[in-house]
């Protein structure tokens, strides 16, 4: 023992220096998260120490990463100049947020403009003030602060991130800028925040992460939980399996109400969006759901199977997710019991996460019709971005040339007749909002299951019928205005008759397209779109000019 005691201070003292320098380290490479937990390991008046070595941009760093009760006991350790320095940094930042906090809620109170408050921190080196920020905001709120920054401010406020609510922000995040944040992060801290997580919420957090990082992740977890995680994670994500989570409360139908609240009553608390209690037998098979409404408005000696509802059925876990959104919209579902093939109960549904999956499949739509698909970070690299828009901007450039090749067709007539190369694009634009409304229509009724085979043709009469009475009417009131403009009744009609011909065309080709698409398996907000521009351009300018051809041209 006495010969060992000698070198417990050389231990030390190299442990405390290991700590100094990867502190500096970690504060030079942004590792915010990093500093703070090097800050918990050592003593306060090491820590008074290294700041007093520091220069004082680095030392400025380091006491923005000190937490409230830590500074309370470094400040004596520290000489009396550098204490009155660092207490007044403190107590500066301190007021700036008491004053925020004071105008919260005030007559006449403008919201706080988050986004302004942290990028004004960020200029001035407070990162204090950005952390507290971040401390008074939802999860959510975070991480759409985050991804309004641009990546450099983006990776320091997201290091200022509590650890124990990293994984909360996570799976706010939209999948691009979630992965880059994830791997930003040092293992251990991810694995640790994640056990914050709900086990459907790290089931997504897992299936959006590479294969390498979710597998280190599953791995790290231990004991039952990762028993759910493993099953849970056997289901496509598409599925109702891989929507719902593994908390259900079941129930006996033999047992009575008393002993149901007495039960619930031991539980720490019941888990998000429950409405209803599941009721299985011995064997786990699901035979119906009792509703929380009805369970303690009961009489104490009434039975389960008196009060439960069997007409609530059971989801397949093979159901896909977007049949799974449909039930749930269309029979207003708070939650919802998921089923294996043997009417086991292994999970639930509930509608936080239907209403994630609508809210996601409207993103994608949205930015699908846009070749914006892949660009969910505003703020991606500019030659990265710049390629992904480059593919859908050559396309259009095609059927850009393909229009313009009908248009050339007709050289010989344009020469001639200088007010039919005025008025073309009238045609193509009515045509072209006339088909975009009908695709748009489609492709919301295919998404919800409305078009069948057994209404297409019922569909078809309507949109034709539509566009015929539109066709008419507007062909009426733009030939008279060409008629003013030029005094030439024959190109009014002409124009008309274009009209006409192209809102029809469009019509069809708006229902056709995304029938067609879909059945291919090419997703119609996708292409759908370009497509429908070509057709209505090239057959709005075939029209137009095909009929001036043959009619005004000798």
């Amino acid at each position: 023992m006495n010969s060992n005691t000698p070198d417990q201070p050389n231990a030390e003292a190299l442990r405390s220096r290991t700590d100094s320098e990867e502190i500096i380290q970690a504060l030079m490479d942004g590792k915010n998260k990093r500093v703070r937990k090097h800050l918990l390991r050592l003593h306060p008046a090491k820590l008074a120490a290294l700041l007093e070595l520091l220069h004082a941009p680095h030392r400025m760093a380091l006491w923005q990463q000190v937490d409230a009760a830590l500074e309370l006991r470094i400040l004596p350790h520290l000489n009396p100049d550098l204490q009155a320095e660092l207490l007044g940094e403190s107590h500066a930042a301190s007021d700036a947020d008491a004053i925020d906090a004071a105008q919260i809620g005030k007559p006449g109170h403008v919201a706080v403009n988050q986004l302004d408050a942290v990028r004004s921190a960020l200029r001035d080196g407070k990162l204090k003030r950005v952390g507290k920020v971040l401390q008074r905001m939802h999860p959510a709120k975070v991480a759409g602060l985050l991804e309004a920054l641009p990546p450099n401010e983006r990776r320091t406020v997201w290091s200022m991130v509590d650890t124990e609510r990293t994984g909360k922000v996570l799976v706010y995040l939209h999948n691009q800028i979630r992965v880059t944040l994830a791997k930003d992060l040092d293992l251990d801290d991810l694995v640790a925040t994640v056990q914050y997580l709900e086990l459907d919420d790290l089931v997504d957090l897992i299936q959006s992460l590479p294969t390498e990082l979710g597998s280190r992740l599953l791995q790290n977890t231990t004991g039952a939980r990762r028993a759910q995680l493993e099953s849970m994670l056997s289901y496509p994500e598409d599925s109702a399996g891989g929507l719902m989570d593994a908390t259900p409360i079941g129930v006996r139908a033999n047992v009575k109400v008393g002993s149901v609240l007495r039960y619930l009553r031991l539980l720490e608390k019941l888990p998000a969006q429950t409405d209803l209690l599941m009721v299985v037998d011995r064997q786990g098979h699901y035979q119906g759901a009792l509703r929380l409404s009805t369970l303690v408005t009961a009489e104490l000696n009434l039975r389960v199977a008196d009060l439960m509802d069997a007409e609530v059925a059971g989801i397949s876990v093979h159901t896909s997710a977007v049949e799974v959104a449909r039930l749930f919209q269309d029979h207003d579902l708070v939650s919802a019991p998921v089923i294996d093939g043997n009417n086991v109960l292994i999970g639930r549904i509930t509608v936080d996460d239907v209403i994630d999956l609508i809210r996601d499949d409207s993103d994608h739509t949205m930015m699908q019709m846009a070749g914006l698909d892949d660009e969910a970070d505003i703020f991606a690299p500019v030659l990265v971005s710049s390629r992904r828009r480059a593919v859908w901007l050559g396309i259009n450039l095609l059927t850009a040339f393909l229009a313009a090749w009908v248009i050339g067709r007709f050289e010989a007539t344009l020469q001639q007749i200088v007010a039919l190369a005025v008025l073309m694009p009238i045609v193509a634009s009515m045509g072209g909002v006339a088909g975009s409304q009908t695709l748009t229509l489609v492709i919301r009724g295919l998404a919800l299951g409305q078009i069948q085979k057994g209404n297409l043709r019922t569909l078809l009469s309507r949109e034709v019928g539509i566009s015929l009475l539109n066709g008419l009417l507007w062909a009426v009131v733009v030939s008279l205005m060409a008629v003013g403009w030029f005094g030439d009744w024959a190109i009014g009609g002409i124009l008309g008759v274009a009209i006409l011909i192209n809102l029809l065309c469009a019509a069809l080709a708006g229902l056709a397209i995304p029938l067609v698409l879909d059945r291919v398996g090419i997703d119609p907000a996708l292409a759908g779109s370009v497509i429908l521009t070509t057709v209505t351009d090239v057959i709005g300018f075939f029209a137009f000019l095909g009929l001036a051809s043959l009619l005004l041209v000798k």
